[in-house]
């Protein structure tokens, strides 16, 4: 099968048993008959790497196979959205904001005093438990819950938050993967 023509021919020779072969994989003749198609293309396209001597047809099923579960895995991974309703969803938020929101957290956490500043960095930025907090400051575990309340009362006001409300933390950007701001944090524990 050196030449050109010999290679068309095995090619089109294959095609009855390959469009056989995608019908029972896919159910659906419309579906069988791209999938045929795309396997016809990548076969030509890679027929550099078909060695002469080998079984032509079996080269082509495993192509056809290996498109098959690729799109089928490519599927499973797609959700269906013909409105737009779920794409209208996502929404990325401008970066300028949260840069603004950090630098406005930064200047009200250098307004606190020192040891409530010290507190909510260690509590509520660093993730320290009470007792670790208070046992790295040396005082008692009630004073370091008294200095956080504190710290997060005052940061609240300086930031014109409602310190009452636990749903400071924004739940969409966590749910796209990204991190909240320590200020996020701080304030929502």
């Amino acid at each position: 099968m050196s030449t050109a023509p010999d290679i068309r021919k095995a090619l089109l020779a294959a095609i009855p048993s390959l469009r056989a072969f995608a019908i029972s994989l896919c159910g659906n003749a419309d579906k069988a008959d791209d999938l045929v198609q795309e396997t016809l293309v990548t076969a030509w396209s890679h027929i550099g790497s078909f060695t002469e001597g080998t079984n032509m047809p079996a080269w082509l099923f495993t192509i056809l196979r290996n498109q098959f579960y690729s799109q089928y895995r490519r599927r499973r991974r797609e959700v269906e959205d013909p409105e737009g309703e779920m794409a209208g969803q996502l929404a990325s938020l401008p970066e300028q904001h949260g840069h603004m929101d950090m630098l406005d957290f930064r200047s009200a956490l250098q307004q606190l005093p020192a040891d409530q500043r010290e507190a909510i960095i260690l509590v509520g930025a660093s993730g320290l438990s009470y007792e670790d907090a208070a046992s790295i400051c040396g005082c008692a575990i009630g004073t370091m819950k008294s200095r956080v309340n504190r710290a997060r009362n005052r940061l609240a006001e300086l930031l014109s938050l409602d310190a009452s409300k636990p749903q400071l933390v924004d739940t969409k950007w966590r749910s796209v993967g990204h991190q909240p701001t320590t200020a996020t944090v701080a304030l929502a524990e």
